[in-house]
């Protein structure tokens, strides 16, 4: 009698977003959402993004009614609809994250909880397995909990996260040591090593300090993140500890990374709570990088900088005031599929 082998797990590499897309996925904003009371404002600002993606490569946007939707996004090249409502727009933390294996690119569908049960989020947790259909690879679910904005890859097997968020006891409870949470991602991402922040936040951001909106990698050895120098702004202690962190962190061969500071923003309110403004959550595709801007006296300053990161790049300024009113920006509501994932949706 012949006994099959128990199937061995297939390597697996997690992408870095500087690498070829197939298509960047957004979700836009409903009635039924925190967007109510300024929907038009946001939905203009959600087209905005899509029109400046699918200048450059396919854009999915998913609608809780495409018609609606459409009037804000006409239809036309590399713009495509589906229909599924959502609790909320953050598709950077909600979408499936996508490996490449072997056997071709496996898009792994975490679990979602609202940033560790502060929102309602089902419907959003949901998605990826409603609308796998718009992607030609196959989907795996975990229950497993983690965000797309928590974790930042180089390509390379190095993924650079924070223990605030990925250590937090309102998302994996059952796991409480850094070694616990390294062998779900090496198992389900292929992470080689993570590189581990214990200092940088934002004030008025809900994530518990997504390493999106702090750090990120630009190439496989070079990492820009926010700097303060500000003595007298709250964030100046600890964002000069992340500073020194990363000035410590080693590549595989023992070497420094090479690190590029952005501007911070002046203090920006609204109804009274400081949001969490930043040029760290910007959008890398094809051809271009789409970067955050604030009606800031450090927008241009920042935009300088990308230009010098992506010199093969178009940089292009996208107007995010409106979306830090509800503590996001351009990369929290923007997922990227690596190019081996195919865009099965219809224009």
């Amino acid at each position: 009698m012949n006994i099959a082998s128990p199937a061995v797990p297939q390597p697996k590499r997690l992408p870095a977003e500087f690498e070829p897309q197939s298509f960047v996925q957004l979700i836009f904003p409903h009635a039924d959402s925190d967007w109510a009371p300024y929907l038009d404002e946001a939905c203009r600002t959600f087209a905005r993004i899509a029109e400046a993606v699918s200048r450059y490569q396919p854009c999915l946007i998913v609608c809780d009614d495409i018609a609606r939707v459409q009037r804000y996004v006409a239809p036309g090249e590399n713009r495509s609809f589906v229909a599924y409502k959502t609790d909320d727009t953050w598709a950077r933390d909600c979408s499936g994250i996508t490996v490449e294996t072997e056997g071709g690119c496996l898009i792994q569908d975490f679990t979602f909880t609202g940033w560790g049960g502060k929102f309602e989020a089902a419907r959003d947790s949901a998605m990826t397995a409603a609308i796998a259909g718009c992607y030609g690879a196959p989907t795996t679910s975990h229950r497993f909990i983690l965000e797309g904005g928590g974790i930042e890859s180089n390509g390379e097997g190095l993924l650079l996260v924070t223990e605030e968020c990925l250590l937090n006891p309102n998302r994996n409870s059952a796991l409480t040591s850094r070694a616990e949470i390294e062998a779900v991602l090496t198992e389900t991402l292929g992470v080689k090593r993570t590189l581990w922040l214990t200092s940088g936040y934002l004030a008025g951001d809900d994530t518990d300090s997504h390493i999106d909106t702090l750090a990120r990698f630009c190439d496989a050895d070079t990492i820009c993140y926010v700097q303060c120098t500000d003595a007298a702004d709250e964030h100046y202690e600890a964002l000069q500890k992340m500073e020194r962190e990363l000035h410590a962190l080693r590549d595989d061969h023992g070497e420094p990374f090479t690190l590029v500071p952005l501007p911070m923003t002046e203090a920006i309110h609204f109804e009274g709570e400081r949001l969490p403004a930043t040029y760290a959550n910007f959008l890398i595709i094809n051809g271009a990088v789409l970067v955050p801007v604030y009606n800031d006296p450090h927008d241009d300053e920042a935009l300088a900088v990308f230009r010098t990161l992506f010199p093969g790049r178009e940089v292009i300024g996208i107007d995010c005031s409106v979306l830090i009113r509800q503590h996001g920006s351009l990369h929290c509501v923007t997922m990227q599929f690596p190019a081996c994932v195919t865009l099965r949706c219809p224009a």
